[in-house]
């Protein structure tokens, strides 16, 4: 590595099974702040503690300071919703269009999709490698909702290009009716009673909401493994990973449930299962989408986003989703929602950034697919230019610091009374991180300021910063890991390298398929760009996917034919 990079791999022996109970009961017993003490310095927090850093904490998130500081109130959107995709005869997705213009066409009716849609999730559950994506489902609900948006199209009053359109939510986002779990087995002993913000904007525009997906427990993974209910499985070989936490989410969408569904993402949480299921992840700018509805988990990292089939749905869920809430402060100072050029795929006067070290530092395939789509952006128009982001260790431990810091909090008033109901992998990460102390998070805000401030410079010399979306294509589920959940340091590095900084600055970042590796598993690229920059991020997506062929996964069904 050159330049100052000094982002490291991150190495520490992997656990599962018996040997990784038995870590656990280390972990929360009085040998446990060894055990501590090692994992914090593999991590980088005795790096963290002697760092000098110059900076205060801010005193709220820094780009709602910099938008109130920029007049940005809340303001109504002024976004027109994106006209349907055009795709090759052979894209094996069906499209949220592809619903509404058979709807329109009298060739099938909501309800007629509500029962293969029913019948198609129990069939994906069955056998020796079930899909595990949906982990609740109300059928009458379904029915109920459905059979109204066939009226509606009978009549000629349909609500829009989301109507009739299967929506599926993950389990870390209140739907009425529904518990909440968030991959729990103990939370969500009542349904909730009324919607989250974005679920009841999706409902409000028609979409047919049938049921809560899968994710890594209480979000605290990036492989999707639950314990509890089930691992979800990767469409394009069901013997690896969907990433997470989102897990069930991505592994939705690939496998054809539906076209749209809400992701949550303090880590990666929505690009990284987008980039490993091979589907589109939006995370947009903090504070751009509102979180009233979802659990409280790691307050100052925390975005809710659509994942997507395409980019276009992805940009139509995302118009949808986004805009000031009453309910959520985070969400009140921003400027207009706004879609405009999103679809152009003219690229002349955009620049690209790239930091070649960071992006060559993931495997030899997903580089070369990355390359490939950079070469293909260029032919349309873009520049490429050199950029330099320091600190990115300092930056991976204090979002490590800040999103466990956070989860620890969060889980405060369940831990004592349920922490052995917790799966094994979450009670090791809880007990580790509880280890942490209040300088830490303090000095990781520091930090936070810091690296605020490296990608603003980045940003002055481009329009967005490109990367791989992870540095590993999806890893087996490995048998041993399937009713304890796994510690594996070096692939959740892997796995999030990219990711973690979108989360820790609050920039909006997208991931998008770039290809795949010579086993047949999808490859992501990432666009990270300035403060509410979404319109950019979707027209460099989109420009991606035109260049990118998209075979069918193996594990895939369609609802229209």
């Amino acid at each position: 590595m050159s330049d100052g990079y000094d982002l490291t791999d991150l190495k520490a022996p992997r656990t599962a099974g018996l040997m990784l109970k038995g870590l656990v009961k280390l972990a929360e017993g009085p040998g446990g702040d060894l055990l501590a003490a090692k994992f914090l310095a593999d991590v980088g927090v005795e790096a963290l503690r002697a760092a000098k850093v110059e900076d205060g904490p801010a005193a709220e998130h820094p780009l709602l300071r910099r938008a109130r500081a920029e007049g940005c109130g809340a303001s109504e959107k002024l976004v027109e919703l994106p006209a349907p995709a055009t795709h090759p005869d052979d894209w094996p997705f069906e499209t949220a269009s592809d619903f509404v213009e058979a709807y329109g066409r009298g060739e099938t009716t909501p309800s007629e999709v509500a029962e293969r849609l029913l019948r198609v999730a129990a069939e994906l559950d069955e056998g020796k490698t079930p899909l595990r994506a949906l982990i609740n489902r109300d059928p009458d609900d379904l029915r109920t909702q459905a059979r109204a948006a066939t009226a509606r199209y009978a009549a000629g009053r349909p609500l829009g290009p989301l109507d009739g359109v299967p929506v599926g939510v993950k389990d870390e986002l209140d739907q009425a009716g529904y518990p909440t779990t968030v991959g729990t087995r103990f939370l969500g002993t009542r349904p909730a009673l009324e919607d989250a913000t974005v679920v009841a904007r999706l409902r409000s525009a028609g979409a047919l909401l049938y049921g809560k997906l899968n994710m890594h427990e209480i979000g605290l993974g990036v492989t999707g493994l639950n314990p509890h209910h089930g691992a979800a499985r990767n469409p394009y070989d069901p013997t690896r990973a969907t990433g997470g936490s989102s897990s069930g989410v991505a592994a939705s969408i690939a496998a054809g449930l539906n076209p749209i569904a809400v992701g949550a993402d303090g880590g990666g949480s929505i690009r990284i299962p987008a980039a490993l299921c091979g589907v589109v992840g939006l995370k947009a700018t903090f504070g751009r989408i509102s979180e009233h509805g979802a659990a409280p988990l790691c307050w100052s990292v925390a975005h809710v986003g659509p994942l997507a089939q395409d980019v276009r749905d992805c940009a139509l869920a995302y118009a949808v989703m986004a805009g000031p809430d009453r309910h959520d402060v985070n969400s009140t100072a921003q400027p207009p929602v706004d879609l405009t050029g999103w679809d152009d795929r003219d690229l002349t006067g955009v620049r690209l950034g790239v930091y070649r070290p960071f992006f060559e530092h993931a495997d030899a395939p997903i580089v070369a697919a990355c390359d490939a789509a950079l070469q293909d952006l260029r032919r349309r128009g873009a520049a490429i230019v050199e950029i330099r982001i320091p600190d990115l260790a300092l930056a991976r431990v204090a979002h490590m610091v800040t999103i466990t810091s956070e989860m620890v909090a969060s889980q405060a008033q369940h831990y004592a009374k349920h922490r052995r109901q917790y799966g094994h992998d979450v009670r090791l990460n809880l007990a580790l991180a509880s280890r942490l102390t209040q300088a830490d998070y303090i000095h990781a805000q520091r930090v936070r300021v810091r690296v605020q401030r490296h990608l603003d410079e980045a940003l002055r010399h481009c329009d967005a910063i490109v990367t791989p979306s992870t540095a590993r294509t999806a890893p087996e589920l490995p048998a041993d890991a399937l009713l304890t959940g796994e510690s594996n340091l070096e692939d959740t590095d892997r796995i999030m390298r990219f990711a973690a900084i979108g989360n820790l600055t609050g920039l909006p970042a997208i991931s998008v398929p770039a290809g795949f590796d010579d086993q047949g598993l999808p490859i992501g690229i990432q666009f990270m760009g300035r403060a509410w920059t979404e319109s950019l991020l979707l027209r460099l997506a989109g420009a991606v996917e035109a260049g990118v062929g998209r075979p069918a996964p193996k594990v895939h069904r369609r609802l229209l034919t």
